[in-house]
């Protein structure tokens, strides 16, 4: 009976909705969920986000700012940190960061503060569905055991659990939240059906059910996990075809007419964003509890680590054919974002090449169309604008994100030397001045 009364909420949209943490995974889906009718409350730890949320401004570029703004007006969106109204929701959604600490292992004190803060609140027939990307084993060994002791009540019995692994990719504007098929799996069948039920009533796509937590988790890796490979496989492949003279990109556009058995994957300057670079290696260090060292994961991890230090080789050996020492270079870097078209510089390879540029003496400027300002390591990074006499006045230009903004004529036509490292000006007739990678 208990499960028949919230699927009714959730069919009727009485339900409330609850999502912690607003960022880009847990906004677009606050938002998403009002749009469809729920009342939503979103708890986030910044106070700034909470009340840009409250005045209906928008700060993810993914998320249609007159979207926002409406549900913030109608009532159906509300943002705080006080997370005692956790005790008024009926579903709350999961969707805190997950990093890497020091040691290249899974950093879920995030995941874990917030789980205990929802057992304080928890209630009888209440769903807690996990998004975050995790090592498999999180909800079922560490979420349900704290919910249960913290609440004093049966998951299945009291209250449902399961998780539903978040696939949001910041800049696609073909796939966004409502149209990307969704992934549950609960502890048991009741929460199971009672996560589809919810996500079938906000998605406008297919919801797949698994038969638990663990295979969503693991599922939920291996999709960042055959994409981490196959890059550092292409990446290797470019690092080869250079020392052989091949045009890399000419060989994916080759191998690209074959019908079937081929997926183009792209090499680049390393591995950027919240998912790829990391999520591989939750599933690294889950696999040493059962005695097993994930080699190939490992290998790919370390190619594409590595490839921002070989841009900087690739940087000092162009520099040399003009007689012209890494030392003192003035170095103009076009993209710090770490994918075309968005703001979003989490664990962008741009940075690391900068500041590897810098450790060889290097004077080192940047622009992005998207951001203005970067923050490393406490300190603060200032961009600029790019004009005919300032192109000039630099030994190279290094581009390392394709953003549509930039007019790569006029940076071909007013640099000095280009090093493309993501085949952006592949369009242009005049390349005498530039070098892929």
């Amino acid at each position: 009976m208990k499960q028949e009364s919230l699927i009714k909420k959730i069919e009727n949209k009485t339900a409330v909705v609850g999502v912690v943490g607003l960022g880009y995974v847990g906004l677009p889906l606050a938002v998403q969920s009002a749009v469809k009718g729920y009342k939503v409350i979103g708890f986030e730890v910044n106070n700034k986000k909470v009340n840009k949320i409250n005045n209906g401004e928008n700060y993810i570029k993914d998320i249609l700012n007159d979207v926002l703004k409406d549900m913030v007006l109608s009532g159906r969106l509300k943002a705080t940190s006080n997370f005692q109204f956790i005790k008024n929701v009926d579903i709350v959604l999961i969707c805190v960061p997950t990093p890497l600490d020091k040691y290249q292992q899974p950093d879920i004190s995030y995941v874990k503060n917030s789980v205990e803060v929802i057992g304080k609140y928890l209630h009888k027939n209440m769903m807690v569905i996990l998004e975050s990307t995790t090592y498999p084993g999180t909800t079922e060994e560490l979420i349900l055991p704290i919910l249960e002791k913290e609440a004093s009540l049966k998951c299945e019995e009291d209250f449902y659990l399961a998780f539903s692994p978040e696939r949001v990719d910041p800049g696609n504007i073909k796939y966004k939240t409502e149209n990307v098929p969704k992934v549950v799996g609960g502890i048991q069948k009741k929460s199971t059906k009672l996560a589809a039920e919810f996500y079938k009533n906000i998605l406008e796509v297919n919801v797949h059910e698994v038969s638990s937590p663990k295979v969503a988790e693991m599922e939920k890796i291996l999709e960042n996990t055959y994409r981490n490979i196959n890059i550092g496989l292409i990446n290797e492949m470019a690092i080869i075809c250079n020392k052989m003279n091949i045009n890399v990109w000419e060989v994916i556009e080759a191998a690209k007419t074959k019908p079937y058995g081929f997926q183009a994957f792209y090499p680049g300057p390393g591995l950027g964003g919240h998912c790829i670079p990391l999520d591989p290696y939750y599933l690294t260090w889950k696999a040493r509890e059962y005695n097993y060292h994930t080699r190939f994961i490992e290998i790919s991890g370390e190619i594409n680590n590595y490839m921002s230090k070989y841009i900087v080789e690739r940087i000092g050996a162009i520099l040399n054919r003009f007689n012209k020492p890494l030392r003192d270079s003035k170095i103009l870097v076009l993209g710090i974002a770490y994918k075309k078209d968005i703001d979003d510089y989490r664990e962008s390879p741009a940075i690391r090449i900068i500041e590897n540029l810098k450790l060889q003496g290097a004077e080192v400027s940047f622009y992005d169309p998207y951001i203005s300002v970067y923050k490393y390591k406490g300190k603060e990074y200032y961009g600029l604008d790019i004009t005919k006499e300032k192109l000039g006045d630099y030994d190279l230009v290094v581009i390392t994100t394709e953003h549509s903004k930039y007019d790569y004529d006029f940076i071909q036509k007013n640099s000095n030397f280009i090093f493309d490292v993501r085949n952006a000006t592949k369009d242009l007739k005049d390349r005498d001045n530039i070098e892929l990678l």
